[in-house]
C-alpha cells in the first residue's frame, strides 16, 4: 500500500495516537480494513493452496494445528499489544471460518479431477 507519495503506505493517515476528531479516526480505521481484507485474501490463498495438497477430507480440519495457531497468535498479540479479548475468538472464528472453506475447495478440486 505504499505509494511514492506516501512511502509509509498510510495514506496521510494520522497515527491512532494524533487524532484529534472521528473523521482521522475513522480515515485510519478505514485503511486498516482494506490492509486487513488484502492479508486475508492471502491467507485465503493459502487455504485454497491447503485443500488442493491434502490428500482426505478427515485431513482438512487439525486440531493440533489450530492451538498451535492460536497459540502463536496469543503470543504475537500480546507483543504487539492487541487485547487477548479481541484476538483470540477473532483468529478462532477466522480458523472455523477458513476451515469450511477449505471443506468447500476441497470437494470441488475432487470434483473437477473427477471429470
Amino acid at each position: 500500500m505504499k505509494s511514492e507519495a506516501d512511502p509509509a503506505g498510510r495514506d496521510g493517515v494520522v497515527p491512532a495516537a494524533e487524532c484529534r476528531s472521528m473523521g482521522e479516526v475513522r480515515a485510519g480505521i478505514d485503511l486498516l480494513d482494506r490492509q486487513l481484507v488484502a492479508l486475508m485474501a492471502a491467507r485465503q490463498g493459502y487455504i485454497g493452496a491447503a485443500a488442493r495438497i491434502k490428500a482426505r477430507l478427515e485431513d482438512v480440519r487439525d486440531e493440533a494445528r489450530i492451538e498451535d495457531v492460536v497459540s502463536k497468535v496469543l503470543a504475537a498479540s500480546e507483543a504487539a499489544g492487541l487485547s487477548k479479548r479481541i484476538a483470540e475468538p477473532v483468529w478462532r472464528e477466522l480458523i472455523e471460518r477458513s476451515i469450511e472453506h477449505e471443506h468447500d475447495l476441497w470437494r470441488s478440486f475432487r470434483i473437477r479431477n473427477e471429470v
